[in-house]
């Protein structure tokens, strides 16, 4: 079978070495020891518990993480003299009790490795077949709101390459969100919000040209919270860690060279969905980054949909800029 994930044109950071993406997978209808144990046979691994509802399977790709995600429950202890006494006194069957509610509400979480973009396909069979087990993603219910985040390194780590990321990202997001049909579960949390509108008028402004300070202290400004469809605080914490902590501290960013693409949600038990149609998605950006003019083309276009005006009020930015990726050979 040909290769259904799209590599792009840049593939190689600026030191030559391939670029790299971490997989968070967010799901559930398996338990979790089934999980592990299929996780572990489908990625020619081996299992080993961590902690509690914490395991990680190592693979030659390296170690995949699995995991409850929730901490109060990860954490819980029935021993704690905190509890009252007659939830302490049930022992094991409170704890079975809670372990059984947390697993029908609770999402499971495969957390990948970084792993070379040329490695994606055992992440689309890892998906597919955990369909065919029984996984279920966000449409199954409505509390459920499942992701599946992207954290793709980014080939250098200058101002200038960032800003370019940025720019497609935001003339992008409504073509993006579209693409992804995002579950309406997922749509009622705060994960996924877009940018400050303001920040998006300053980053899209024909002479923004920040160095990397200033660049970080315009989107703190405007975002300080992890909750956007492209989360840049892990990225900030790896660049400049003490100027981040001047905007926001929360012991849940994680410092790594890379973009946090939140916005896709997990479809998994949609015979119709697959891993690779969201990441195609996004190698739509990273080749509208890696052309300069083409890029510069579409901002301009996404700058003055943003102006009051006849045209604008009669046609959609979604369908222009769907229209205009068509027209440029990009989908």
């Amino acid at each position: 079978m040909s290769n259904r994930c799209r590599l792009p044109d840049i593939l190689k950071t600026d030191d030559g070495k391939e670029r790299r993406v971490g997989v968070e997978i967010e799901l559930s209808g398996l338990g979790y020891e089934d999980l592990v144990s299929l996780s572990a046979k489908l990625l020619g691994g081996t299992g080993k518990s961590v902690a509690r509802y914490v395991s990680e399977v190592e693979t030659e790709l390296g170690d995949f993480t699995i995991e409850l995600d929730s901490d109060p429950i990860k954490d819980l202890d029935l021993a704690d003299e905190r509890l009252p006494e007659s939830v302490r006194e049930l022992g094991g069957q409170a704890m079975s009790v809670i372990d059984a509610a947390a697993e029908k509400i609770v999402p499971l979480e495969i957390v990948s490795p970084p792993l070379a973009f040329s490695n994606l396909e055992r992440i689309e069979t890892l998906c597919d077949e955990l369909r065919r087990a029984g996984a279920l993603g966000s449409r199954e219910a409505l509390y459920y709101a499942f992701g599946l985040q992207l954290n793709p390194e980014l080939p250098d780590l200058r101002a200038t390459t960032l800003v370019r990321y940025l720019r497609a990202f935001a003339a992008l997001y409504e073509w993006l969100k579209a693409r992804h049909q995002i579950d309406f579960s997922r749509k009622l949390t705060s994960y996924i919000e877009p940018w400050s509108s303001t920040y998006i008028d300053l980053l899209i402004s024909e002479d923004y040209a920040p160095d990397m300070e200033q660049l970080m202290r315009d989107y703190l400004h405007y975002n300080p919270t992890r909750n956007k469809a492209l989360d840049l605080l892990p990225l900030f914490a790896h660049l400049n860690s003490d100027l981040l902590a001047e905007y926001v501290e929360d012991e849940r960013i994680k410092s790594r060279p890379t973009l946090h693409y939140r916005l896709p949600d997990c479809d998994i038990d949609n015979p119709d969905w697959h891993f690779s149609t969201v990441w195609n998605d996004w190698i739509v950006l990273e080749q509208l980054v890696a052309n300069a003019d083409d890029l510069s083309k579409l901002v301009t276009e996404f700058r003055n949909s943003r102006k009051l005006s006849l045209h604008n009020l009669t046609h959609s930015w979604l369908d222009t800029s769907d229209q205009w990726l068509r027209s440029g050979n990009y989908v």
